[in-house]
């Protein structure tokens, strides 16, 4: 009988074999666990079921199990490979329909309510209509499979519109494909502009300024509005079109969700290019974050209460400021002179365009 040496064991009975196809477990994840098996079936053959048992602690139905595996395979060592032990039909979760309905509702009412948040007012509807509560881990599992199942959103938002209260989904990030801005490099006014948002938080309220540079010749923009719907900043973006002295071409935004659905549709109906940013890099809009800085030093904050109390007045307020801003305050990457004269001198722009600022 021929042996040979697998691992620095000497194995007998199936050499011949083994020999054969010694390659087929070179590179397996289970290579140790079949040698070692290989040891065990050679051992068997040569001291017999007591002998084998007692050194190695196998049976001798699993010695033959494995034997009948290497018959099976034709000789191929990998058949000694574990295989997978889970059950093939396993228990289907079945949830109540009334329980996975108040989760669905709180979800798109609140889309940031986590599986923990869920639990105490679930408790508290079970209680009220005499059903059984489930476990944190359970309202996760029953989230996830909502999701499997279409009936919520998988990455993107579902929340009320701040103008009408409908309920409204956001784009899904997953299937919309975001163009970055790459190398390009504007040479015209109106070849890029960057747009973001200011959030305020003033005594209980929170107000939204969108705003809105300019990247070649520093023609700003902005309105500010109560709610960060992307309705609002589609709005946003027909009024920056309205006041700008040239065409749009292009526009670069971060991932805030004001920016997708009526925003971006907006963008793609009117030929603008949307550009976005990648998550967590506020310095690829660089530009309008150096604006951001500006108008809250010098405009923004000075009048916060009446931002809150009186939006319309604080933002006709800001019509003024934006006219002083592009026609008078010199700009130092300009040469120390006003956005509206860097227009003129250079692009030939006529001075009417002056006291164009308006909402």
């Amino acid at each position: 009988m021929l042996t040979f040496c697998i691992g620095g064991s000497v194995v007998t009975g199936y050499a011949r074999k083994a020999m054969n196809q010694i390659q087929d477990i070179t590179h397996h994840p289970y290579r140790a666990i079949i040698e070692h098996r290989i040891k065990v079936i050679s051992f068997f053959n040569r001291y017999g079921q007591t002998a084998t048992y007692e050194a190695f602690g196998v049976s001798r139905s699993t010695v033959y199990l494995w034997q009948q595996k290497l018959k099976k395979n034709n000789g191929r060592l990998s058949a000694l490979a574990p295989t997978s032990t889970a059950p093939k039909h396993r228990r289907k979760r079945q949830t109540d329909q009334t329980i996975a309905n108040f989760i669905i509702e709180k979800r798109q009412l609140r889309h940031r309510l986590g599986k923990d948040k869920v639990k105490p007012m679930l408790d508290e509807f079970c209680a009220r209509n005499q059903l059984r509560p489930i476990s944190a881990s359970t309202i996760g599992r029953v989230l996830r499979d909502l999701k499997a199942q279409g009936r919520l959103p998988k990455n993107g938002k579902v929340y009320l519109s701040g103008r009408t209260g409908r309920m409204i989904e956001r784009t899904n990030q997953a299937s919309l494909k975001k163009r970055r801005r790459g190398d390009y490099r504007p040479k015209v006014p109106g070849d890029l502009l960057q747009i973001d948002t200011i959030v305020k938080f003033i005594n209980g309220i929170k107000r939204y300024c969108v705003t809105a540079v300019d990247v070649h010749g520093r023609f700003a923009f902005a309105y500010a509005y109560r709610s960060p719907s992307s309705s609002n900043a589609a709005d946003f973006l027909a009024k920056l079109q309205a006041i700008a002295p040239f065409e749009i071409k292009r526009v670069q935004t971060d991932n805030g969700s004001e920016f997708y659905k009526y925003f971006h549709e907006t963008c793609e109906k009117q030929g603008i290019i949307h550009f976005w940013n990648y998550p967590r890099s506020p310095k690829m809009n660089a530009r309008v974050e150096r604006f951001n800085r500006t108008i809250q030093e010098e405009f923004m904050d000075m009048d916060l209460y009446l931002m809150a109390d009186d939006l319309e007045q604080w933002n006709s307020n800001l019509m003024d400021w934006l006219i002083y801003y592009n026609t008078e305050r010199p700009h130092f990457a300009l040469g120390q002179i006003s956005p509206m004269r860097y227009l003129i001198n250079n692009f030939g722009l006529s001075n009417m365009l002056w006291t164009h600022t308006f909402a």
